[in-house]
């Protein structure tokens, strides 16, 4: 029986009553996480999850490096393919009656395109070439080294009476100085009428700052061993002794000049008063003193004269492998005097 005051439960405060206590279950859960945090051995879990993700990283790393070199190693491998389908072709081509062409263009001096060491290797070739009818020097060039000409002139006589090929300079804008030093050599000399060809003598130039040093109060210092050594020294006076022995050389090397000159043009040569004085002229003036033969250029040369129309150029260029060895070597040198010279006293 029931009481009257006593009223049955609804069914949401039934509901209410059985639902979980959250509280009590988030407390039960945190020390549940404390008590595996606290179990034995978690260090070694941690220092685990470390060493696999340090690992995985490195495994990243290392592939990333593998997959540039071998995008490195395909670059270089077109570049090469490229290079050798090139010297194929080019080489398939020489085989056939050509004229061979060796520029000779800018400063002529070691080091540079126009240097010894590039022409003669592009004029061996050149020559030693059995489709070659004939060598054909294309020159641009204000003048250089004296010794890097008088290589090239030498290699010249010298390739000529070896292989038995003629020899022919044709000259675009300039052949001066050094320039018409190789040019002498050749069989015949062509040119536009408005080149400049010539300047055949020798100069050595410098600057004297001992008048500017008096008047700015500044004393030159300079120290030698040796009564000459400091011959040439902008800072310092120069003695008439000293200027004397340098025209002296200077006149030596001139008339090795004319003599190159005179040997290579023979009879052609009319000989003036300013012929071996400095002067240059133009190409029409040119062939007039005799300084040239004709006016032409590098098709007609191969076309009129030699006869065989197929032009192919022997001029060696410097590819991009020895300019990165250079650069490199250029590093390594650096680096290794800058090392040195923190062991070894200075000597200036």
């Amino acid at each position: 029986m029931t009481e009257p005051n006593q009223f049955p439960s609804s069914g949401s405060e039934q509901k209410h009553a059985a639902a979980p206590d959250l509280w009590a279950k988030a407390a039960t859960d945190t020390g549940a996480k404390s008590a595996d945090a606290q179990a034995p051995g978690w260090e070694r879990s941690v220092l685990e999850k470390l060493a696999f993700a340090a690992l995985n990283e490195q495994r990243a790393a290392r592939r990333w490096r593998i997959f540039t070199r071998f995008c490195w190693l395909a670059v270089f491998g077109a570049l090469t393919w490229a290079l050798m389908s090139t010297n194929m072709a080019a080489s398939s081509s020489k085989s056939t009656p050509h004229t061979a062409v060796v520029d000779i263009k800018g400063e002529i001096a070691a080091g540079a395109d126009a240097s010894a060491e590039y022409v003669v290797a592009a004029m061996r070739s050149a020559f030693e070439d059995e489709g070659s009818r004939a060598v054909v020097l294309l020159i641009n060039s204000p003048g250089g080294s004296p010794v890097q000409a008088g290589m090239i002139n030498d290699e010249i006589v010298r390739l000529k009476a070896k292989h038995g090929k003629p020899v022919y300079a044709v000259v675009e804008e300039t052949c001066a100085s050094a320039a018409y030093y190789i040019a002498a050599a050749a069989d015949e000399i062509y040119v536009d009428k408005a080149s400049i060809v010539g300047s055949i003598g020798v100069l050595m130039d410098g600057f004297g700052f001992t008048g500017t040093m008096e008047k700015l109060g500044v004393e030159r210092r300079l120290l030698t061993a040796g009564e000459n050594k400091g011959f040439l020294d902008p800072f310092s006076p120069q003695t008439e002794k000293q200027r004397a022995y340098a025209l002296a050389m200077l006149d030596q090397i001139h008339q090795q000049f004319i003599a190159v000159v005179k040997a290579g043009r023979g009879d052609r040569l009319k000989n003036t008063p300013d012929t071996f004085s400095g002067l240059f002229w133009t190409g029409q003036q040119a062939i007039e003193l005799g300084l040239a033969d004709q006016l032409g250029n590098l098709d007609y040369v191969a076309r009129e004269v030699v006869k065989a129309e197929d032009i192919i150029d022997y001029t060696r260029h410097e590819n991009v492998a020895e300019r990165l060895a250079k650069r490199f070597g250029a590093a390594m040198g650096a680096g290794a005097v800058q090392a040195a010279r923190s062991f070894v006293p200075q000597l200036r």
